[in-house]
């Protein structure tokens, strides 16, 4: 819990927060904040807006196609490995929004043209790019489902999100932010990618990083395998429970140092600690629990183990625990970080008898 900044929390800015982690799911401002503010010991609502304003957060498709907030020098990395697989040159992909590859390197210049001027909604953004003769074609597209298309720019580092307007959803060019450095190139982005998931998320094995880069981002195994065996002495081989793990060596000797943790978090749905390395991993998630964790329940965390669930109705907080509940006090000293976070007053619920 500690290398996830759960325990202890520290004073860590939203960008920070989000380094650590590597990315952070990002489709609700609320929740991607909430599991921010977890890892704080002050929480500071805002923060995260504020981040993105500032371009030390992107926000961006990533992981499994999913929204994500990343900084742009992660971003960088991981756009670049999802981009690798150059899905948009697939027969299919050619056939339904009729474009050759040929045709991309155009599209996504007047994809960059149209954004020159500032941020456009995806409506805004379609009726730019199908004024023009090349991609009249796309209209219907536009006004359909207009998102793989958009996301294929994306992973491109054509474009990102940008602040809402009026509750609607805009773009806008990643060049636009400062420190935006482009594309990694893939022979770097692949090993850093390893790197930075054994750091946060370590000890771990090749079948986490199976799940995190090649489910996630489209990695081939072979090229995983690869970049695993090319770090060499930088990974270390350790046990956890009989089974082999890796961990960087560098942090041996805290990972050796580690003891049993007995703290309690409330963190929101598809938080990071699940996330990482799946709902699958039984050391993260009860195998009983899985489905309902999978769905988007709210998650109640001890000693790094999924217990329960968290709902909010009111200024009622309510834990439902899968088997035995922690102390009471535990529990009520987060429901008080939580409050802060949501800026409300808020109260545990009375445990059903």
């Amino acid at each position: 819990m500690r290398r996830q900044l759960l325990d202890p929390v520290g004073d860590a800015s939203a960008a920070d927060v989000v380094r650590t982690l590597g990315a952070v799911p990002a489709q609700n401002d609320a929740t991607t904040e909430l599991a921010i503010c977890a890892r704080q010991r002050s929480p500071r609502p805002g923060e995260l807006v504020h981040a993105i304003a500032e371009g030390e957060l992107v926000r961006t498709f990533a992981f499994r196609g999913a929204v994500h907030v990343a900084t742009p020098e992660d971003a960088g990395v991981y756009l670049a490995l999802r981009a690798a697989s150059r899905m948009w040159e697939l027969p299919s992909w050619r056939t339904y929004y009729g474009l050759a590859p040929s045709d991309w390197p155009a599209f996504r210049q007047a994809a960059r043209d149209a954004l020159a001027d500032g941020p456009l909604t995806p409506t805004a953004l379609g009726a730019a790019l199908t004024a023009e003769p090349a991609f009249h074609h796309l209209e219907t597209v536009f006004a359909d489902n207009p998102w793989s298309l958009l996301k294929a720019l994306a992973w491109q580092g054509d474009l990102c999100f940008g602040p809402s307007r009026d509750g609607q959803a805009t773009l806008q060019r990643l060049d636009a932010n400062p420190r935006w450095a482009g594309l990694v190139d893939v022979d770097d982005a692949g090993p850093r990618a390893v790197e930075s998931y054994v750091r946060a998320y370590g000890p771990t094995t090749p079948a986490h990083l199976q799940y995190w880069l090649g489910e996630g981002l489209g990695v081939r195994r072979g090229h995983l395998r690869t970049w695993i065996a090319g770090l060499g002495d930088r990974l270390a081989a350790v046990e956890v429970e009989g089974e082999p793990a890796l961990v960087l060596r560098e942090d041996l000797e805290e990972v050796a140092a580690a003891r049993p943790t007995t703290a309690v978090r409330l963190l929101p749905r598809y938080d990071q600690w699940v996330l990482g390395p799946g709902t699958a991993d039984p050391h993260v998630v009860p195998p009983t629990e899985r489905a309902a964790i999978s769905r988007g329940a709210n998650i109640a965390v001890v000693g790094g183990v999924v217990r329960g669930t968290w709902s909010q109705t009111g200024d009622e907080v309510q834990v439902t625990w899968f088997d035995a509940e922690p102390a009471r006090a535990q529990v009520e000293d987060e429901v008080e970080r939580l409050a802060t976070t949501l800026a409300t007053p808020l109260r545990l619920a009375a445990t059903p008898r």
